[in-house]
């Protein structure tokens, strides 16, 4: 039932800190109660051993006198006095009406059977020597004198003052629960609203973000736990709004990038098929055409590897390798569109040989990239320099064109997708995908090395990434090869 009744956290804090300081001061009350009972009682039952040791000297002095001094001392202190003969003869001694029924009660009726044989001079008490009075009693029992063993002293007190006084500390442990109670509750709600309070307003926050609305923000005070995970809940929503604005920005642009070319074959097409381009113009426009779909073809392939990568399905096969002969072999494939262009390469290796510890083809790629571009970037005439030196354990490799340049500006954007620097400053030949430094970036990511770019408008562009440099050890024992997903 406790589930329906208390559905929130507030609620159930509030009910068990309650409840444990109510039950917590209850229950010290009553172990003081029963503690205060018990000191009593012993108190009580020392101070009625004390009068039955004075009896008995009165007996065995004044044998005569013995019945005035026991009647005194019932009537002065509220006991019952017995004396219990050979004989089972009972000589009471009571001066309030109420111990008339105990005087009354047949031995047989009482414990007295159980008591007799193990009465001793020093006197013994016990609570059960009545079979019922009424009210509580205390007895204390011993031998009468020592020419008379047989003969037994019995004074009875009455219990009901003591536990009277233990029963106002019981109803006062009782009231302190409540007032406990209320405070608690009263301090409890203010707790459990300082804790629970963030928790709502993040739940809030969380239902939002579910329904697209990453603009909601936590107030964050103070730095315990909550503080610390209303901080983090707002740098997920910040991450998620830039994602979500990288989404939306994604979509448009492959729209625009796969619009563009299709609107372009699509009219091209028609006119020829409606006869608005003359057949002697076919091959022109089918070219054209041709082009196109080799954009797309391009486009498509680098939306599927920037998918790959980011999804972590492509394994990197790590392996030994020479970066610099790697770069030997890039450039070959570049060195048609180097001559057409009348670039002039420049090779600078600080050693003839360096081996790194890479996946040699996804760093081709990333090579074949960052050429591409510094070739399509820079102007007819100009130079390209590719430069490999090593530092400790790393290896930089840099490729540095002499072109363009990219503005200030957008220096620190130009390894997001679809970014294009040349879309307000360079010709329609130069435009490309906007996917290339963005599968270069991953590719580095991936391998767990850096890349970093250097450029200005007008004095060309520098990139440089690093690379694991292979120690000896992998050339020797296993070739370094090994897959790492």
């Amino acid at each position: 039932m406790h589930k329906y009744r208390f559905r929130t956290i507030f609620s159930r804090m509030m009910f068990m800190q309650c409840m444990t300081v109510a039950i917590a001061v209850l229950l010290i009350g009553i172990v003081l109660a029963v503690i205060v009972y018990a000191g009593r009682i012993g108190e009580y039952g020392t101070q009625l051993n004390r009068y039955a040791q004075f009896a008995r000297k009165h007996i065995a002095s004044d044998e005569t006198g013995s019945k005035t001094y026991l009647s005194d001392l019932a009537s002065d202190n509220d006991l019952l006095v017995e004396i219990v003969d050979t004989h089972s003869d009972v000589t009471a001694y009571y001066a309030d009406s109420r111990w008339a029924a105990a005087a009354a009660q047949s031995l047989s009726d009482t414990s007295f059977s159980r008591i007799s044989d193990s009465a001793m001079p020093l006197g013994d008490t016990t609570r059960h020597y009545f079979g019922s009075t009424g009210f509580p009693v205390l007895t204390v029992y011993c031998t009468v004198s020592d020419t008379a063993p047989g003969d037994i002293l019995l004074i009875h007190g009455d219990l009901s003052s003591i536990r009277s006084a233990c029963g106002s500390i019981l109803l006062w442990t009782v009231l302190v629960s409540v007032l406990a109670l209320i405070g608690t509750g009263v301090v409890s709600y203010y707790s459990a609203y300082r804790v629970i309070h963030p928790f709502i307003e993040m739940n809030h926050a969380v239902q939002c973000y579910s329904r697209g609305d990453f603009s909601t923000r936590i107030p964050v005070e103070g730095r315990d736990e909550a503080a610390q995970l209303g901080k983090s809940l707002n740098e997920m929503a910040e991450q998620l709004r830039g994602l979500e604005d990288t989404r939306r920005s994604f979509v448009a642009n492959v729209s625009h990038e796969l619009r563009s070319p299709l609107t372009s074959m699509k009219g091209f097409l028609e006119a020829m098929q409606d006869g608005t381009i003359p057949e002697e113009s076919f091959p022109e426009y089918i070219g054209i055409v041709l082009n196109e779909t080799r954009r797309m073809v391009t486009l498509v392939n680098d939306l599927l590897d920037l998918a790959r990568i980011e999804s972590g399905t492509i394994q990197l096969n790590y392996e030994v390798f020479d970066i610099n002969e790697l770069i030997r072999r890039t450039l070959l494939t570049f060195e048609a569109r180097l001559n057409e262009n009348e670039m002039e390469m420049e090779v600078r290796f600080a050693q003839e040989q360096c081996m790194v510890f890479a996946d040699s083809a996804q760093i081709g790629q990333v090579l074949r990239n960052l050429i591409d571009n510094a070739i399509k970037y820079s102007p007819k005439g100009r130079s390209l320099c590719v430069s490999t030196y090593s530092m400790r354990k790393t290896v930089y490799v840099t490729v540095r064109d002499n072109g363009i340049g990219i503005p200030q500006e957008d220096v620190p954007h130009v390894f997001d997708r679809f970014y294009k620097v040349e879309k307000a400053h360079t010709p329609a030949p130069q435009m490309g995908s906007g996917l290339g430094l963005s599968i270069v970036k991953r590719i580095i990511e991936q391998h767990g090395q850096s890349i970093t770019v250097r450029s200005a408008r007008g004095r060309g562009t520098q990139f440089t990434f690093t690379l694991e440099r292979a120690s000896a050890m992998k050339r020797v024992s296993d070739g370094g090869k090994r897959n790492v997903s």
